[in-house]
């Protein structure tokens, strides 16, 4: 999970690399999320986060 808006870890440099380097990786982006989307859009992010726990 990585905001396609984060300005301090740019997903682009980070996210999509460890996403290739980890076995059956997966990668959701949001777009026009910050750093802060765990706080800032926690409903989206708890209900991503449990749909995901439960696969």
């Amino acid at each position: 999970m990585h905001g396609e808006d984060d300005q301090i870890v740019p997903y682009q440099d980070t996210s999509v690399l460890a996403a290739k380097l980890v076995q059956n990786g997966t990668l959701k982006t949001y777009p026009g999320f910050s750093h802060g989307m765990a706080i800032t859009q926690a409903e989206t992010i708890n209900a991503d986060l449990l749909a995901f726990i439960k696969t």
